[in-house]
């Protein structure tokens, strides 16, 4: 019979929340370890969130080399599919070498494969190595993630179209891409390798890009990737799919006036996420999910069966990794007899898009159907004289401002630098600030957040 190894603290999954929670433990003399199959780490470093915009900035210099006579200087637009692939793989190695570091230094034990529930808190373990374990928590902490959707279209799983995965890890240019899904990594991507050189077509079965967002938003996404030359079908449904990614693909779809077949070289999905919750034995462990396969948590993030938390993705939380990080510092603090909890967070987000489109607080789409009354300040970016200087004069920023009081429910960015200016108009809004003291605050001269200035100069409408 295989021997029981047993700790205070195990987690299954080393995504943020995960690790943070395992070396925070292990640093106050739990002992702690970590089952992970593949990403150390987790996706952010490896697959996901870094990498992605280290590909995006190779990008946006593709784009910038290409408009060198607009200032001043030669135009250069070779682009060489490998090499940026070296600087990603280049930054990824980094990174999981600074993970292993924190690994060894806090005394985790980092056990490499697939775990799955056989009983309440214990894991059997198939390590990369050929061996099994069990392993066995006084604390269990569940950090498994999500992994990309494939829709259940006719012929497309056969067709082994590329995910965000595959796509960062081209050593090549398509030809031809055809991109399924509208939201952020959709978006990110058709831009990046169109500036890389490729022909992109978005196929998006709403009426509006980033849907969530307002439809001044939606539009301006649009207008601009129409200027670069990015294909984006609307109101467009995908009937079945041939050929193989990466050789030809052909796309049937259905459009409001005709029913068409698109071909292209490759082909990208990025329609959402499912939890990987399935196939773990998460019912031998007690832990039940929802409807949608996500675990089921309360406010301090504490699963169906006692003594088992889940965090970030797999626990419905909003799908970005400073999201997971408070979601560790929940489970924390908890555990340390604190009150902390996952209600009203004041969640901000930034699709890296160039420009970029960052939130936080309501849109008027959320407002409205809330029935808030409200007061909006809108400014385009062409009136921000920083954005002159670097002539990036796109976008705008728009506030919503409380109808009886001064107090700021939401700030929409479309522009230059909108990720880093809206930490300001979050932290206004964490300290429940008036609008006003934006508006008078004194701001360096020249850059992009001193728009909040002129932004809220003229009393909101």
């Amino acid at each position: 019979m295989t021997e029981i190894d047993k700790f205070e603290f195990l987690v299954l999954g080393s995504g943020e929340a995960g690790k943070y929670l395992a070396w925070t433990m292990a640093k106050a003399g739990q002992r702690t370890a970590v089952v992970e199959r593949r990403w150390i780490g987790g996706s952010c470093p490896n697959i996901a969130c870094l990498p992605s915009k280290n590909v995006i900035w190779s990008a946006k210099v593709a784009s910038l080399s290409g408009r060198g006579p607009e200032f001043g200087l030669p135009s250069a637009s070779t682009v060489d599919m490998a090499a940026v692939r070296r600087r990603k793989r280049k930054m990824v190695e980094g990174l999981v070498n600074v993970h292993l570091d924190r690994y060894k230094q806090s005394n985790v034990q980092l056990i490499m494969g697939e775990g799955r529930f056989v009983g309440p808190k214990r894991l059997e373990v198939k390590t990369n190595d050929g061996t099994v374990r069990l392993v066995e928590g006084d604390r269990v902490f569940l950090n498994v993630g999500t992994h990309a959707a494939i829709p259940d279209i006719p012929g497309l799983r056969d067709a082994n179209p590329l995910t965000h995965i595959e796509a960062l890890e081209l050593d090549r240019i398509p030809d031809h891409l055809i991109v399924l899904g509208g939201g952020y990594i959709g978006l990110e991507l058709s831009q990046a390798m169109r500036r890389f050189g490729s022909r992109v077509t978005v196929i998006q079965r709403g009426g509006q890009i980033a849907s969530r967002e307002d439809s001044d938003v939606g539009q301006a996404l649009l207008q601009l990737f129409q200027e670069e030359g990015i294909e984006v079908l609307l109101n467009t449904h995908v009937v079945d799919v041939a050929g193989t990614s990466g050789m030809e693909v052909n796309v049937t779809v259905q459009t409001s006036e005709k029913k068409m077949t698109l071909r292209a070289s490759d082909l990208l999905v990025a329609t959402g996420r499912i939890p990987n919750t399935d196939g773990i034995g998460l019912e031998l462990a007690g832990v039940e999910l929802d409807a949608r396969g996500y675990v089921k948590v309360n406010e301090e993030l504490q699963t169906t069966a006692s003594g088992v938390w889940a965090l970030g993705e797999c626990a419905g939380s909003p799908q970005f990794t400073h999201v997971s990080f408070d979601d560790f510092r929940v489970v924390r603090d908890t555990l340390a007899g604190k009150k902390r909890t996952t209600k009203n967070r004041l969640v901000p987000f930034c699709m890296f898009t160039d420009p970029e489109l960052a939130r936080v607080g309501l849109n008027e789409k959320e407002a409205r159907s809330r029935g808030l009354a409200y007061r909006l300040c809108k400014l385009p970016m062409t009136a921000n004289l920083r954005a002159r200087t670097l002539s990036e004069t796109r976008g705008f920023m728009k506030a919503l401002i409380a109808k009886e009081s001064d107090q700021i429910l939401g700030f929409t960015m479309f522009g230059l630098e909108a990720g880093e200016v809206i930490a300001v108009a979050q932290t206004a809004m964490l300290g429940e600030m008036p609008y006003t003291v934006m508006r008078d605050a004194i701001y360096t001269h020249p850059t992009i957040a001193e728009g909040l200035n002129v932004l809220f100069a003229a009393p909101p409408a």
